[in-house]
């Protein structure tokens, strides 16, 4: 699922459906009995997106060898993972008892009791075998509340034809030797320059109600930034970056891994990719910037007592590495296990390689768990969009940074 289509659609029907929350199960942290093969039984239904089902239909067989006593029905996400909290908000008893949520969803779906703390045993597992930024990614408030098995960011895609390795490194050499598309109207693909210029997305722990900072010289840097790109003949706004680079039109783009193998198919033998290049900001040179998002499952706390311990090790199951694998051999999912990453597949996979480059510090900042991030993609749309098309004059820039610094601060 790409990840720009899993911006916040608004926290009404989540947290007016806190009440119900409030009536649900112990969740995934207890250990309610049950018997069985391996001390497990119980009936689990699962949601994964429609492009996955089969992917994992032949996981939840391999489980049932070990696990025959949990009868598992996977079907497809309502409306797909992006909109998981609304999807589980409608009637949590009816929900999935484990399903597929991105972890800037995980927040929201805490404080409204729609998930639970994982257990130590599983907390610990998580910890162990994977990459920090997926343990990150399902902590909210210094508690683990899913089990991550994906990672996603995006990286610079190009044509070899038109653009070298070594021209891709810096935005300024690309651009004038050719063209970059992307759209300014998607916050999830340029709010991140707010982040290069030096500001933070609540706060440095992504949990910080008032640090989101834009409102400082550094935001100022950042507005400057995109207005200039309006005029940069090497810079082109389209809402078909795959159309372009088809077309010729555009030598490079930025995307993420789930067209990965479009773009291949498009490019061939001139198929490039690069991480993020360094990007001139306030006269520095600073690395541009991505969002890190990790997919998980998560486990309904309204899930039935006698099925709870089932669908905790259903959920463990299914993002282990052996699955992990299974999903980026079929669906080129970067897996965030820590052996899986080490593997020779995906040490020879470019994509897999850029995108683990771009999961570091400093090359992206983790997508927040804020309740209030549904604020914030409301309002940084039309705040970008207005720097770059001239609608926001520079002299009103501090004032439309402070504004939008307002709004995002206020708790739901």
């Amino acid at each position: 699922m790409k990840l720009w289509q899993k911006f916040a659609l608004g926290s009404t029907a989540l947290l007016s459906a806190t009440v119900l929350a409030a009536c649900g199960n112990s969740g995934s942290g207890s250990s309610s009995s049950s018997s069985g093969k391996n001390g497990v039984s119980g009936s689990v239904k699962l949601w994964v997106d429609n492009t996955q089902v089969s992917s994992y239909k032949s996981i939840v067989k391999d489980f049932n060898k070990k696990y025959p006593d949990v009868k598992v029905k996977v079907t497809q996400s309502p409306n797909g993972s992006s909109n998981a909290k609304t999807d589980v908000a409608k009637d949590p008893s009816k929900a999935a008892d484990v399903f597929e949520v991105p972890n800037d969803q995980l927040g929201q779906m805490a404080s409204a009791g729609y998930i639970n703390p994982l257990s130590p045993d599983a907390t610990k597992t998580i910890k162990q075998d994977n990459v920090d930024s997926a343990v990150k990614g399902v902590t909210w408030k210094n508690k683990l509340y899913a089990f991550p098995f994906a990672m996603q960011a995006q990286t610079l895609y190009y044509n070899k034809s038109k653009l070298s390795a070594e021209d891709v490194k810096d935005w300024d050499t690309m651009t004038a030797k050719s063209v970059v598309a992307t759209d300014f109207t998607v916050p999830y693909n340029v709010y991140p320059i707010f982040l290069s210029a030096g500001t933070y997305m609540y706060g440095k722990s992504g949990e910080d109600l008032k640090g989101t900072n834009v409102n400082t010289q550094e935001g100022v840097n950042a507005m400057e930034w995109y207005a200039a790109q309006k005029n940069n003949k090497g810079v082109m706004q389209t809402s078909s970056v795959l159309n372009q680079l088809k077309s010729g039109k555009a030598g490079a783009i930025l995307d993420g891994p789930w067209d990965a193998v479009n773009i291949k198919k498009l490019l061939g033998k001139n198929f490039g990719v690069a991480p993020y290049p360094t990007i001139t900001i306030g006269g520095k040179k600073v690395q541009m910037q991505a969002f890190l998002g990790i997919e998980t499952f998560a486990v309904n706390s309204h899930t039935a007592t006698k099925n709870q311990k089932a669908a905790a090790t259903l959920a463990q199951y299914i993002t282990n590495k052996a699955s992990q694998l299974v999903i980026y051999k079929d669906q080129g999912q970067i897996p965030v296990d820590k052996s899986a990453q080490q593997t020779a597949t995906f040490k020879k996979n470019p994509v897999a390689v850029a995108v683990k480059t771009m999961s570091q510090p400093g090359h992206s900042t983790l997508m927040p768990k804020m309740p209030e991030i549904a604020t914030l993609w409301d309002q940084a749309a039309p705040l970008i969009n207005g720097a770059y098309s001239g609608s926001i004059k520079p002299a009103d820039y501090m004032t439309k940074l402070t504004s939008f610094h307002n709004a995002v601060s206020k708790a739901n």
